[in-house]
């Protein structure tokens, strides 16, 4: 039977971008549809009001928008994010919200694959291991490392993963002097300060440039390519295969299923409004977590009633964020030398550390050995918009204004720096934070959007708290001042995984232990909906790991890596900026 592509992938983020190259280099065909437009290098600069404060690279919320279901006095309560502002698009374009990573490039450990055996159920939970085990994984997280190119430096600590090699392959990105500071507090502490991997280059490699540290990194397009984006490196090398096509401006609307539960065609609606439709021998979606869940249940057939993928029901639940916290203190400038207060102004270098010490813990509190989790320490964000925009309310939550707002801004700004922390542990999966279809508000092409509930568990706020006092006194001996911490169970929605966890159970779980569906032969999920548990760590390099995983797989199911000459190319798309 003839095929318009051997593999259509809808989305581009980190779960299609190894899919896309793997299969290209391989000599398939691919498609990649992606709901917004193709920036490069030249449309990334250091635009704040772009980047935070107007939807730019995100949809507007009028015509793309989420419900979102928080518990309150009477029960869980809906609010469309139009009227909220709580905004869960991460990026929409070319490469996804990979372009605005901050690239923190953690393993997940052995023990993380295992959490159910290790630790035992909680209550309230559904925590169960992974089909497969770190052993596994752990190629492809080598591969990641030299194909999207991960700078830094492997340092012996209690919790140190095994890995194949002994070291990054690229160096630490340039460090900021307060990086000596953290490490000299850290050890005085009895702690091992890590050098935090960073999916930015150093120096050019990989037909990309090395990176410019302007100092706007997290939130921000790389304007050089030194991020490890899965656009810049990835979709950009499957393009130049000339066996990838990615058409920009395709909202992918629904698949469509023949009467044997098969997927048949791809329907989505181009930059004009006309519909289209196109097929594969086999289907790829990755879409972001909440998106992916959001697709498939939009997506019945005559086999799948519920939504494709659906017949145990549990497309959209268990949907996972990242549970923590974060907090910081101030570095004041006249308790320094007058040296120490000029290197603590450089603005520019990565601090580069973190710390893993806590990853496993021994609580009573908490009922004794349980996961804890990853600290990552950093500066805030340079944002003067955002940061000023913080400063204008009063302790007792008036706001500020005229001569007491200016001596604020001018304090905060020219007095100190502001040294932070970031908290990453388990997210529960639990029943109350899931995807379902709203069943009154639609996007503007007329689909139901997606309704999300964030309920958390109880017991990742208890880890959260207990790492950030840990973080609070690592701060406090550096001589950080007004230290503070926030540990609460608001989703950051810029860490989305589960909705179709893999698992050896159709009835437990949405796809097989090659993230192909259990109910769709040909459909395969490699975005981070796959994930059963999350770990403690950013979730990009385990979806980048997994993805080219999953790639390998399809290649096999397609018949091999092709001869060169046998290959036909793909017409290469013009690129289409909004």
């Amino acid at each position: 039977m003839s095929h318009d592509f051997d593999i259509c992938i809808v989305g581009s983020g980190a779960g299609a971008g190894p899919v896309a190259l793997t299969c290209a280099e391989a000599g398939y065909s691919v498609l990649v549809l992606e709901k917004g437009p193709w920036f490069t290098e030249n449309d990334f600069t250091k635009d704040e009001l772009a980047c935070c404060r107007r939807s730019v690279y995100t949809p507007k919320l009028a015509d793309e928008q989420h419900v979102i279901e928080e518990r309150g006095r009477n029960g869980w309560e809906a609010t469309p994010t139009f009227e909220s502002g709580w905004d869960f698009w991460n990026g929409n374009c070319v490469g996804g919200s990979s372009n605005f990573m901050s690239g923190f490039f953690y393993r997940l450990k052995p023990v993380d694959f295992r959490l159910r055996s290790t630790f035992g159920p909680v209550a309230g939970a559904e925590v169960v291991d992974w089909p497969i085990d770190y052993e596994e994984l752990e190629p492809y997280y080598e591969q990641v490392e030299r194909v999207v190119g991960i700078s830094g430096h492997i340092v012996p600590h209690p919790f140190l993963e095994p890995r194949s090699t002994p070291d990054l392959p690229y160096p630490p990105t340039a460090e900021h002097p307060v990086a000596a500071l953290f490490d000299a507090a850290a050890t005085r502490l009895g702690l091992h300060p890590l050098p935090t991997p960073r999916a930015v280059l150093p120096h050019a490699a990989l037909g990309r440039y090395g990176c410019a540290y302007s100092g706007y990194c997290g939130s921000y397009g790389c304007a050089t390519g030194a991020k490890g984006s899965a656009r810049a490196a990835l979709l950009d090398k499957a393009v130049a295969t000339g066996r990838c096509e990615i058409r920009p401006h395709a909202k992918v609307t629904h698949l469509t299923s023949d009467a044997t539960g098969r997927i048949e065609a791809v329907a989505y609606v181009d930059r004009a409004g006309a519909r289209h439709q196109v097929d594969a021998r086999l289907y790829v979606v990755a879409c972001q977590a909440i998106e992916t869940s959001r697709l498939l249940l939009l997506s019945t057939g005559p086999r799948h009633p519920n939504g494709l993928a659906n017949r145990s029901g549990q497309v959209g639940r268990n949907l996972l964020f990242s549970a923590g916290g974060s907090g910081g203190g101030d570095l004041v400038y006249k308790e320094m030398s007058a040296a120490a207060a000029d290197d603590l102004k450089e603005v520019g270098p990565f601090v580069n550390r973190g710390l893993q010490d806590w990853y496993e813990v021994n609580a009573p509190e908490l009922g004794g050995r349980v996961k804890g989790g990853t600290i990552d320490f950093l500066f805030q964000h340079p944002n003067p918009i955002v940061r000023a925009n913080r400063l204008k309310w009063a302790d007792n939550g008036n706001l500020l204004w005229g001569s007491a707002l200016k001596r604020k801004l001018k304090s905060a700004f020219t007095e100190s720096r502001r040294f932070r922390f970031e908290v990453f542990c388990d997210w529960m999966p639990n029943p109350n934070c899931r995807v379902t279809l709203d069943p009154q508000v639609r996007d503007r092409w007329g689909s139901p959007v997606a309704r999300v509930r964030v309920g958390h568990h109880p017991h990742d706020v208890r880890i959260g708290k207990l790492l950030a006092a840990k973080a609070e006194a690592v701060l406090r001996a550096m001589g950080a001042k007004q230290v503070d911490s926030s540990t609460t169970g608001d989703p950051p929605t810029n860490l989305q995984a589960g909705g179709c966890r893999f698992g050896d159970d159709p009835a437990t779980s949405v796809l097989d232990r090659d993230c192909r569906a259990h109910d769709v032969d040909n459909l395969y999920v490699t975005d981070g909906s796959f994930m059963p548990t999350g770990g403690s760590v950013p979730y990009t390099w385990t979806i980048y790991a997994n993805a080219f995983r999953v790639a390998d797989r399809i290649v096999t199911r397609l018949g091999g890596r092709r001869p060169e000459e046998t290959t036909t190319k793909a017409t290469k798309s013009t690129k289409g900026v909004a």
